[in-house]
């Protein structure tokens, strides 16, 4: 009897999948502004409607960056964790993984791992985990603690996604993971949302209604930069780079100009930094923004001096509008900045190797433009939306055998 009761029950649910496309539940720490958020919604926005269905599960909650979700019937549910060891979001994340009754979970990163168990207890048929990179507190995945959790949980995950051959690596040799268990996918990028300006120094392209008085003038170079001003960023080193700018290069005050977009608690460390030095008004820090493809194209330079990545999203949206990147040569950011060709690479934690390669552009516009082409064509030809959502799919498919 109870056999046939089992197989009743998985005849249940095979008309309701044949009802409806199955159901993927991502959990995720928070839905706020940040490249591994960012490439969620991309990822949910391009798959296709009829292929799967989502829903967002927020271990603490979710922002007005939710509404940049254009497909309909995404159910978000925020389960509002407390600060420390929170025991009661277990029980509530079994809860709602139980009302959803998803096909497929798919957690991200250390801080949802641990839902890989509790959707094996809620009986979910597929669970798939990604690394997207590491934060300040494990820079290079070596902290023996979070590795023995991630061990723990490994046998708990059917298929692992890393969205860098370094993160790949990592999973393979440190996490024990098997190979044939991890798809490696780059991220994709909107190449029609970001795109090039209309020739340099276009007025057009660098016109905003809050932006500072004379922050732009004809000759003004800008620096810039978007991302999350977390530890890991590390911006306080380009804030260091830019002052050294200041006092090496004649006249740096009427040309130079550095733009920061984003929100965090290094942030008022920079403006510390840059009021100390008499140089607040050369630096604009427009907080977090929804117009982040004009601000880059009102950019010369992109700038990244992280401590560590997974796979900068904000560099390829960089590149897609046609700017050279310089970057430190952490994580995934090797295998997107080509040396010479796309950008610079420079030690992470050196504000005089960021200063002098900046400077290297600045003199040298031709340079700009040629790497600027080249980075662009390097966004169309490997890290389109396209490729990523395929990819996606494809594990998708073969973890449910469609």
């Amino acid at each position: 009897m109870q056999g046939i009761a089992s197989n009743r029950q998985e005849w249940g649910k095979f008309e309701e999948s044949a009802a409806q496309p199955p159901l993927i539940v991502h959990v995720i720490h928070h839905l706020g502004v940040g490249g591994l958020e960012n490439g969620l919604i991309n990822l949910i926005n391009h798959i296709p409607p009829e292929r799967y269905r989502h829903a967002i599960v927020c271990l603490k909650g979710y922002s007005d960056f939710r509404r940049r979700i254009i497909r309909e019937n995404v159910e978000i549910v925020a389960l509002k964790k407390r600060e420390g060891h929170d025991f009661s979001l277990y029980l509530n994340l079994f809860k709602t993984l139980r009302r959803l009754k998803p096909d497929i979970v798919h957690t991200r990163n250390l801080g949802t791992m641990e839902g890989q168990v509790i959707a094996a207890v809620a009986g979910a048929r597929v669970r798939v985990h990604g690394e997207h990179g590491r934060d300040i507190f494990d820079l290079y995945g070596k902290n023996r603690k979070y590795n023995l959790l991630r061990k723990a949980i490994r046998p708990f995950v059917n298929h692992f996604i890393a969205v860098s051959r370094d993160m790949e690596s990592w999973l393979v040799n440190t996490v024990g993971a098997t190979p044939t268990r991890i798809n490696q996918i780059y991220n994709g990028v909107d190449s029609l949302r970001f795109h090039p300006r209309n020739g340099i120094g276009s007025g057009a392209e660098r016109f905003f209604e809050d932006l500072p008085e004379g922050f732009f003038t004809e000759n003004t170079f800008v620096i810039g930069s978007v991302g999350r001003m977390a530890d890991v960023k590390d911006y306080p080193s380009l804030i260091r780079a830019f002052l050294m700018l200041l006092k090496k290069v004649p006249y740096a005050r009427e040309q130079f100009r550095l733009l920061i977009v984003g929100e965090g608690k290094s942030r008022r460390q920079c403006g510390d930094m840059l009021r100390e030095a008499g140089a607040e008004a050369l630096a604009w820090f427009p907080g977090e923004r929804a117009d982040i493809p004009e601000l880059m194209r009102a950019m010369d330079l992109f700038v990244l001096p992280s401590l560590g990545e997974g796979i900068s999203n904000t560099i390829l949206e960089a590149m897609a509008t046609g700017l050279p990147v310089v970057a430190t040569r952490v994580g995934g950011n090797v295998e997107l900045v080509k040396e010479g060709l796309t950008g610079m690479l420079v030690p992470p934690g050196a504000p005089a190797a960021l200063t002098e390669a900046i400077l290297q552009y600045h003199r040298n516009p031709e340079r700009i433009v040629k790497h600027g082409k080249a980075a662009r064509q390097q966004i169309e030809a490997s890290f389109s939306m396209e490729a990523m959502t395929k990819g996606y799919l494809q594990v998708y498919d073969k973890a449910l055998r469609i």
